[in-house]
């Protein structure tokens, strides 16, 4: 390796009494949840919309599901799936799957009955715990199922609550769309609470290999195709944990307050809330879908001291009315994750909160996280660097070579969190992602970036979002910052349109704040963007549109950008 990385700059940088090290215990997840559970029975465990569960009350639920699940004839490395919208329904079953030895593979909850079968039917999954409200696309999927164990958001509110739960989450359903459904009578669906309340809290004993055996099978966004399972193991899952426990130490298990908001299927929600709230003792106040009211509110009644959202959230706050309200500075940590944030966006937050946000780094094939801001950090636009026990480096993608500080390769990680095996049944993607070399084990990410002599790493943009015209390199997110700087503009995203001359133009679509529709031109835009950008970066073509097409969790979507351009 370049003594570059060997050196390990960004040592320099790390909080002060901080390991680059990591050692973590060989266990279980199952293990770990029982030690939590019991040095913290007595403390909440998840409030949700004003229901307290303790964690004495969390791991009764989880064993006696625990035991449910194995009556059914959920055994070791059997795939469970959980189609869900954030609730404590999803982390018992999380832990319950986990205890017996199951594999957790998690559908998103917007996907489509298509997008379901596929998981379903590529998971090998025969068991779905799923919402009520959700169920549809299942039965529209046709896949056959052995056990469908079927819950309802109101299920966990406070009893005055319960019998106006409808109401009081009459917002979920519309924003999902449907209505409040009525479907457990249907033949062969079982309740999820009836089934626990059948089963003592005594699961069976199941022999489990942390560093073999998986844990979950979340399945990548697809946007290279069908989406691919990746296969987490126990021990990857643990080890994150740790890193960053290790890493944001001012952080103290079962003292901390977190607003769980991000969806609990992602790998940032699962992170911060399924696994480090849980695990740490964390109070986590669980909100089903992201409202900026729900979110204010609650950072204040519950005084949160761990807030995460993704960029999009933190847009949204920093212009909204009431994000005064909240004593910004009360809180350890406001971090960052799941996207890019824009440079813009950090600094209209530290000058509207007086606070720093910090951004985290990783991805599903890596647990979660890699990378990370330290807190009280001053440098703009980095995604950081490696959190302990991890090692990273700017390989070139074309001839397996690490480039020099500053200069723009693809960002590889190393490190206890990594997937070790890789895409399920996909050992050619996976034998894609590798790249071995001077004896280490790398998983490329896809992610174009840079890592400068300070050892603070920066990311462009993927690799697939790379435009190239007449041989010269375009990055979309280069492109959309300086766009995203114009006082009129809301959101922007920019992709490459194929040409056969030149390679490819730049394309950006744009949504303009609501009072300059209309009076802002194509010319417009070009004529901002001169004095800003090289001439061959400009965008060749501006359309003016009333959104711009986002993933499940809030990040523009360009392969959806460029399927619309391709389609016309």
């Amino acid at each position: 390796m370049t003594s570059i990385y060997e050196e390990r700059p960004w040592l320099q940088h790390y909080p002060e009494g901080v390991s680059p090290e990591i050692t973590f215990p060989s266990m279980t997840l199952g293990e770990a949840f029982d030690e939590s559970t019991d040095k913290w029975s007595r403390r909440t465990a998840i409030i949700f919309y004003g229901n307290k569960i303790s964690y004495a009350e969390l791991r009764d639920m989880v064993d006696r599901f625990a035991a449910a699940l194995s009556s059914l004839g959920v055994k070791k490395g059997d795939r469970v799936a959980l189609l869900m919208l954030n609730s404590p329904e999803y982390i018992i079953s999380f832990y319950a799957a986990a205890k017996i030895g199951a594999v957790v593979t998690p559908i998103s909850p917007v996907y489509v009955s298509s997008e379901i079968k596929h998981q379903l039917e590529d998971s090998g999954a025969e068991t779905i715990i799923c919402q009520d409200i959700l169920y549809e696309g299942v039965e529209r999927s046709e896949v056959p199922l052995k056990n469908v164990i079927l819950t309802n958001i109101a299920d966990s509110l406070p009893k005055f609550k319960k019998m106006m739960g409808k109401s009081i989450l009459r917002g979920v359903y519309q924003k999902m769309a449907a209505p409040a459904p009525e479907i457990f009578e249907k033949p062969g669906i079982m309740k999820f609470h009836a089934t626990i309340a059948q089963h003592p809290p005594i699961p069976p004993r199941v022999d489990i290999n942390p560093e073999e055996d998986l844990l979950m099978l979340p399945y990548t966004g697809g946007t290279t195709g069908p989406p691919k399972g990746v296969m987490i193991t126990h021990a990857n899952a643990i080890a994150n944990v740790h890193q960053i426990h290790q890493f944001l130490s001012f952080l103290k298990e079962g003292e901390e307050t977190l607003i769980a908001y991000m969806p609990y299927y992602h790998a940032a929600g699962k992170s911060v809330a399924v696994l480090i709230g849980i695990l740490l003792g964390y109070t986590q106040v669980t909100i089903t879908t992201p409202d900026l009211d729900d979110i204010i509110s609650s950072i204040i009644k519950y005084k949160a001291t761990f807030f995460m959202g993704a960029p999009t959230m933190y847009e949204m706050l920093k212009d909204y009315e009431k994000t005064d309200r909240v004593s910004w500075k009360k809180l350890k940590v406001i971090l960052a994750g799941a996207d890019s944030l824009h440079d813009e966006t950090v600094r209209d937050w530290e000058e509207r909160t007086g606070t720093r946000i910090v951004e985290g780094y990783g991805m599903t094939e890596t647990t979660a996280t890699t990378h990370m801001d330290p807190p009280g950090g001053e440098i703009y636009g980095s995604i950081g660097f490696p959190i302990p026990g991890t090692m990273s480096a700017i390989l070139d993608p074309d001839e397996d070579t690490f480039m020099p500080p500053g200069e723009i390769g693809e960002i590889v990680s190393s490190g206890p969190q990594v997937t070790p095996f890789g895409y399920w049944k996909r050992s050619d993607s996976t034998q894609d992602c590798e790249a071995f070399i001077d004896g280490r084990r790398w998983w490329r990410t896809g992610d174009l970036g840079r890592m400068e002599k300070d050892g603070y790493f920066y990311v462009y943009d993927r690799k697939r979002d790379l435009i190239k015209y007449k041989g010269l390199r375009i990055f979309a997110r280069e492109v959309e910052e300086v766009i995203k700087t114009h006082q009129n503009v809301k959101e922007v995203g920019v992709v490459g349109v194929p040409d056969l001359k030149v390679g490819a133009y730049v394309k950006a679509i744009i949504v303009l704040e609501g009072d300059a529709r209309g009076k802002v031109s194509e010319t417009d835009i070009v004529e901002f963007c001169k004095d800003k950008l090289a001439h061959y970066k400009i965008p060749a073509m501006v359309e003016f549109a009333g959104e711009i097409p986002k993933t499940d969790i809030g990040k523009v979507s360009r392969r959806e950008i460029r399927d619309q351009v391709e389609e016309g």
